[in-house]
Parts: C-alpha cells; sequence; structure tokens
C-alpha cells in the first residue's frame, strides 16, 4: 500500500471518529468484564452480554455518518472500499474486544452467539445508516434489542419465540439464527458501502 493510500486511509477513519469509536468499544468491553465478575440469575446473564453487542452495533452504525455529504461521493471513487473497511475494522475489533472480555468467565451463548449477535446487530445499524443516516442509525440496534428482550422474555414467561430471525434467542450454534445474521451483516456491508449513509450536510449561508 503507497503512502498516499494510507494517507487517505487514515483520514477517511479520522473523518468518522474511528478513534473515538474503537475507545467506545473497548469501553462496552470493560464493562461486560466487570459485570461478569458478579452473579446473575439465566435470564440476566443471557440479557447481559446483549445489551453491550447492540452497544457496540451502535458505535460502529454512527461512525458511518459522512462530515462531508455530497462533495465526497462526488469526489471519492476509493470510498466504497474504505467504508468497508472501516466496517470490517471496528466489527472485527468489537468482536474481538467482547470475546476477551469473557475469556474465563461464564458467557452466556458462548463466542459463537457472540459473533453472531454482534454480527446481526451491526448489520441492522448499518441499514438503518444508509436508509435514515448516521445519526438515527442507532434506531435499527435499539428496537432489535427490545425484540430480542422480549424473546428471551419468553423462554421463561408464555409461548417462547423461536424465528430465526430472532437469533439471539437461538442456541450459538443454531445454523438458521447464523444464517439469519450473517445474511442481515452482509446486506448492512453492501448498502452503507455502496451508498453510504443517508446524510446531507446543510448548505452554509453568506
Amino acid at each position: 500500500m503507497t503512502a498516499q493510500a494510507l494517507r487517505l486511509a487514515r483520514l477517511h477513519l479520522r473523518s468518522r471518529r474511528f478513534p473515538a469509536a474503537l475507545a467506545a468499544v473497548v469501553a462496552c468491553a470493560a464493562v461486560l468484564r466487570v459485570a461478569l465478575q458478579r452473579p446473575w440469575n439465566t435470564y440476566g446473564a443471557l440479557q447481559l452480554p446483549l445489551i453491550l453487542e447492540a452497544g457496540c452495533a451502535v458505535v460502529i452504525a454512527v461512525t458511518t455518518a459522512s462530515p462531508f455529504g455530497e462533495p465526497e461521493r462526488a469526489t471519492g471513487r476509493w470510498l466504497p472500499v474504505l467504508r468497508l473497511g472501516g466496517a470490517l475494522a471496528l466489527t472485527a475489533a468489537a468482536t474481538a474486544a467482547l470475546a476477551a472480555a469473557g475469556a474465563g468467565a461464564h458467557l452466556a451463548g458462548g463466542n459463537l452467539a457472540l459473533l453472531r449477535n454482534t454480527a446481526g446487530l451491526t448489520g441492522l445499524g448499518l441499514l438503518c445508516a444508509a436508509a435514515l443516516g448516521g445519526a438515527l442509525a442507532w434506531t435499527g440496534p435499539v428496537t432489535y434489542l427490545i425484540v430480542a428482550v422480549y424473546a428471551l422474555y419468553t423462554q421463561w414467561h408464555g409461548t417462547p419465540l423461536s424465528t430465526p430471525w430472532i437469533w439471539p434467542a437461538r442456541p450459538g450454534h443454531d445454523v438458521g439464527a447464523a444464517l439469519c445474521a450473517g445474511l442481515v451483516f452482509a446486506a448492512g456491508l453492501l448498502l452503507v458501502s455502496v451508498r453510504g449513509a443517508r446524510d446531507a450536510v446543510p448548505e452554509r449561508s453568506g
């Protein structure tokens, strides 16, 4: 990779607040590590990592917002590659940080569920970024988190929701749930890489 390409990648990541996002991901992992040292009932143990996975997904999704708007789209032919690389790098960092936080502790669902849930939630955030803009990208993961928490609740109260599209309520080794989460993640990556977040920078008067 040439020095010019490295500089372009560095400037892109800085414009997306990548360092701050990485710090927020590490903070989520730290909270998970501390929380796992406390005793939890089964329901709470399932909810805890899911909430922090959703937090990481929100962080990743909001970094898709561009501070430059249309001028960047018109002049940046490397933008799809940079967007894809940034989203993948942050998703990998979030998964690795959360897995490290759960090492040696009882992580409900294990690393397979952690990878699946983080990827799927991130995909929802990226889809919302492409459709609604980076500022509203949080709505997808947060809304889905509410649905997933309710699905977990039904496992102990009422009729369990077993559709693979509510993948956090499925076991970590469930293939159908992994496929659903993977499809959502792939769709989010594709849309946000090609189109970017649906953000418009207001024109300045005068």
